[in-house]
């Protein structure tokens, strides 16, 4: 049986696509799979992917006929996979040699459903650590009591796929599968389910994922409307809370995030072609009045005043009738 199945999406990443193979070559094992799915790349990234099916040890190339971001690269992946455990790695970032060695040696000794691990972010020579927002490492716990409390960064907040390794049986319970469509945030419906519905859950401090930010290709640089998905995504996560038997104590922390999403894009708001902005704040305001008006009474009271003003401004702001995301 294969023990590891890692599903990387590439898109338009000609540039960094050897630097990820590399490292995953430097990571390879007999029980391993690689599956690189192409979301229909119109650089030279099909080539490089054509020839590491040939020369990567486990690999699986899989191609997009249209190009579906993401959230559907990776679902594509997960439909492939065959492995016990199952891990994530974007295209234009790297891994250290025998990372997924120490990984799978964590996830056998411990168990669980699920493992986070922190990792390393690099923006041009910059180097910097990112650790999971959770005290306790080495430990079985329960992912619902991880995800309050509602005023401080908890692993919810942690949304990175790549940043972990999961049991296949997540997979046959279906919570490993993303939003399709979702062209940003579909990290974190999919981090808040998981949460929500897996049985355990660990952190350890293993360091090995290397993060690339700043890449101009990436949707976190470009303010196109395509940046605009994180309201459905959110949206999700504000329905599919609401639904929860903890609903009552669950909800301030999923309104809460909500709202500092919503202010950091605004906050940087002149990264937005024009009609985007404008379509940021329309559909923001009317985000703003879809959430349980006491749940989010008590969010903004709890903010900064910045930025509770900013938002109960906008919260007052009419939108245009027939207006989506």
């Amino acid at each position: 049986m294969v023990k590891l199945s890692v599903i990387v999406p590439f898109y338009n990443v000609q540039q960094y696509a050897p630097d990820t193979l590399r490292s995953l070559r430097a990571n390879a094992r007999d029980d391993y799979e690689f599956i690189l799915v192409d979301d229909c790349s119109r650089d030279g990234t099909p080539g490089i992917l054509e020839r590491a099916g040939r020369e990567l040890p486990g690999a699986v190339v899989v191609r997009h006929e249209r190009n579906g971001g993401l959230a559907t690269a990776r679902n594509t992946g997960l439909d492939r996979a065959r492995g016990e455990y199952l891990t994530f790695l974007d295209g234009d970032d790297w891994l250290a040699p025998g990372y997924y060695d120490q990984l799978v040696a964590h996830m056998d000794e411990l168990g669980c459903d699920f493992l986070r691990t922190d990792h390393v972010q690099c923006t041009a020579r910059a180097r910097s650590v990112h650790r999971v927002p959770h005290g306790r490492r080495g430990v079985v716990l329960d992912p619902r009591a991880a995800i309050l409390p509602a005023d401080r960064s908890t692993s919810v907040d942690y949304a990175y796929a790549w940043a972990g390794i999961y049991h296949r049986r997540l997979a046959e319970k279906g919570l490993l599968h993303f939003t399709d469509g979702l062209r940003t945030a579909e990290d974190r419906p999919w981090i808040w389910r998981l949460h929500r519905e897996a049985e355990s859950f660990a952190v350890v401090g293993l360091l090995g994922v290397f993060y690339r930010r700043g890449v101009a290709s990436s949707l976190t640089q470009i303010g196109d409307v395509r940046q605009l998905d994180f309201l459905r995504a959110f949206d999700q996560v504000i329905a599919e809370t609401a639904a929860d038997r903890d609903a009552k104590e669950l909800l301030p922390k999923a309104v809460r995030t909500y709202c500092a999403i919503i202010s950091h894009h605004l906050g940087s708001i002149e990264r937005f072609e024009p009609p985007v902005a404008r379509k940021l704040k329309s559909l923001s305001a009317a985000a703003l009045r879809r959430m349980p008006q006491d749940v989010l009474n008590e969010a903004l009271d709890s903010m900064d005043l910045a930025r509770a003003t900013r938002l109960r401004r906008l919260r007052r702001r009419p939108s245009p009738a027939g207006a989506a995301a």
